[in-house]
């Protein structure tokens, strides 16, 4: 039913109506092979009897009200497939459990060898994360041939609300493609800083697992789960986090723009107004207001909404 009709079939099916609603088969077939058969299908052309080789018009009033009846009918069976499915995939959801609790059971930090084992397990910890990703990224230049699948990665993490922020160091400034690349994913609404001191890579999914390299060639990483370690890893990561500087990425890739801020939000911020009240103040949507006080806030590198009202009533 996808699409139902085209210009040809519906073209076809008045030229038909106009000749009284009767044609031979195979002068339809002649005439526009393709819409004959879609027309067909939808039941909109019948063989009024099986030894007749002529096509007859019927009410596409008749053939909606019998289409609609379907759609209702298939609608309701996709709903009830939806609501069966993570029933059905929970044997799947134990046995991956499972293995997680046997790792857990030998040890709370687990060592992966190799780049091709290292980056499955990783997908694997990206896939269950929901609520944030954490990262220190040493170095200049992001791996070029990765930042296109890292954008859309980015983008999907960032639709499904996960916050993400990032620690670069200064040599990435010097890079187009990764600045083009920063400016972009803070378009989506990630934070990324830059911290002119040495630091270790470092990735954190939802405070629960942490990935720290366990090779100075990156071959070998170790994976963190103990709640201990990983507190005091993301503490570290806090650190580095506050000490890092604010940058323009759009100025940096040279895409320089005006924050499309209203004025009037930010003296809103400075009365102290939640989001909620600022977005039915000025008649917009939350998600509107929300996107431009994360732009203040990268902006401005406050942590909080109260830091960021503070900030714009002049606060030092």
């Amino acid at each position: 039913m996808k699409g139902l009709l085209d210009d040809g079939a519906r073209r076809l099916y008045r030229e038909i109506v106009a000749r009284g609603g009767r044609v031979p088969y195979r002068e339809a077939l002649a005439r526009d092979p393709d819409a004959t058969r879609r027309l067909i299908d939808l039941g909109l052309l019948v063989h009024p009897f099986d030894t007749d080789e002529s096509l007859t018009a019927v009410s596409p009033r008749a053939v909606g009200a019998r289409l609609s009846s379907e759609l209702r009918t298939e609608a309701g069976r996709r709903l009830a497939e939806a609501e069966r499915a993570p029933a059905r995939l929970e044997p799947l959801v134990q046995a991956f459990d499972a293995r997680g609790r046997r790792a857990d059971r030998t040890t709370v930090v687990r060592h992966i060898d190799g780049m091709e084992e290292i980056r499955h397990r990783l997908q694997q910890i990206e896939s269950e994360a929901r609520e944030e990703m954490l990262a220190l990224q040493p170095g200049g230049a992001r791996p070029r041939q990765f930042l296109q699948e890292s954008l859309d990665r980015t983008r999907e993490h960032l639709a499904a609300g996960i916050a993400t922020r990032t620690v670069y160091q200064p040599g990435a400034l010097a890079d187009p493609p990764t600045t083009a690349y920063a400016a972009d994913v803070t378009d989506l609404g990630e934070r990324i800083r830059v911290l002119d001191e040495p630091f270790t890579r470092l990735l954190v999914f939802d405070r629960k697992v942490a990935v720290v390299p366990a090779a100075t060639d990156n071959t070998s990483a170790a994976f963190v789960e103990d709640p201990v370690l990983v507190a005091l890893l993301v503490e570290r990561f806090e650190r580095d986090w506050a000490r890092a500087t604010v940058v323009d990425w759009h100025a940096r890739a040279g895409r320089p723009r005006e924050t499309g801020v209203p004025p009037e939000l930010t003296d809103l911020l400075a009365a102290g107004l939640t989001q909620k009240a600022i977005a039915s103040r000025l008649g917009l949507s939350e998600r509107t207001v929300a996107a431009h006080i994360a732009r203040l806030r990268e902006q401005h590198g406050a942590e909080t909404l109260f830091q960021l009202g503070w900030l714009m009533r002049g606060g030092a």
